[in-house]
């Protein structure tokens, strides 16, 4: 299994994804700041790790504050908070993971030190969560399917595996689940522009695990559909509002509609805590802009002549309507049933 976030040694170890496919390396980080910058700069992505490693750089920050009087620890700890809300707007895990952490400062008894510790084990429970998490989404996928005769080929958009996690994966969650049970024939991995995280992490993943997987550019989707080949569709998500609009990686909206012109199901794989409720649609949900050299840039190559302007959106929004259902740790649900979702986790 591959883990992308883990603690060890009193450090948090990540997998470089900038370095992936061609070269497997950890960084060690040690404070805050650098957690932040690795979220900015995407040492790791995907909402999930993001809300994972966002709880450990809490407890970082909160390691690094010295003094022992509570109420000047908490204020000092906001500050901290407030550095890693600004990495990433978009992925709504990530404000998640630092509200809990937050809230277990808030109402944690005892000595500043006790707190501390407090924060680590809150930390560490939500990484163990979420690997039970992505596991019980596989699982829960399985059942919405497309029961055919032979068996499924699957399509995905962006990494949503357990890179994106703290390991197994939502949308790969779901492959690696029939894969597991034997009805899985291959998996098509859209290439995504402009970061290529299909490319290099999502076929990466794939072949450690011995995953039969086709790697095409974004814009052979349709050809892809109309010749038969794509039996369903699996997305993740970084933030979803609560009358079903996904927010993902750029592009995934003009696969949704493509799926939709093809009568080939779409599916959203996500834990409940990208589910934003507080977010009535997906107008609401920010979209983060990335630099420009992301575009006109591959390496050491410029792609386009001087004087053009670019715009590069990292996510766009697919509506309800276009979304076949979204599976969550506690099943899969219509996008206009996510109220029950909710239901179900007050309960548990």
């Amino acid at each position: 299994m591959i883990y992308p976030v883990i603690w060890q040694n009193n450090s948090v170890l990540l997998i470089d994804q900038t370095r992936l496919p061609n070269e497997y390396a950890v960084v060690e980080i040690h404070r805050s700041e650098d957690m932040a910058q690795a979220i900015k700069t995407m040492i790791v992505r995907g909402a999930p790790a993001i809300g994972v490693a966002a709880a450990y750089g809490m407890y970082l920050g909160a390691r690094e504050i010295e003094t022992s009087q509570r109420h000047e620890f908490l204020q000092h700890l906001e500050k901290v908070a407030e550095l890693l809300r600004s990495t990433r707007p978009t992925a709504v895990n990530l404000f998640w993971a630092i509200s809990r952490m937050l809230k277990t400062a808030h109402e944690s008894l005892g000595t500043v030190a006790q707190i501390k510790e407090s924060l680590l084990q809150t930390a560490q429970a939500i990484n163990a969560e979420d690997l039970q998490t992505c596991q019980a989404i596989g699982d829960h996928g399985l059942a919405v399917l497309p029961k055919t005769p032979h068996k499924l080929t699957l399509l995905t958009h962006c990494n949503a595996g357990a890179l994106a996690t703290a390991g197994y994966g939502t949308a790969l969650g779901v492959v690696r689940s029939a894969w597991r049970e034997g009805r899985l024939e291959r998996l098509f991995a859209d290439e995504t522009r402009p970061r290529l995280q299909g490319a290099k992490l999502t076929t990466w993943e794939c072949v450690q695990e011995g995953i039969p997987v086709t790697l095409i550019t974004d814009n052979m989707a349709a050809h892809c559909m109309k010749q038969g080949l794509i039996d369903a569709v699996v997305v993740g998500a970084d933030r979803i509002a609560a009358n079903g609009d996904a927010a993902n990686k750029i592009g995934t909206y003009s696969l949704a509609i493509v799926a939709k012109a093809h009568n080939v199901p779409f599916f959203v794989a996500a834990p409940l805590s990208t589910i934003d409720f507080a977010l009535s649609d997906g107008s609401k949900i920010p979209i983060e802009e990335r630099n420009s050299e992301e575009i006109y840039q591959v390496g050491d190559t410029i792609l386009t002549p001087a004087g053009v302007e670019f715009y590069n959106p990292a996510f766009d929004v697919t509506p309800a309507n276009l979304i076949t259902a979204i599976i969550t740790e506690n099943g899969a649900f219509a996008p206009s049933n996510l109220s029950n979702a909710q239901i179900q986790a007050v309960a548990l």
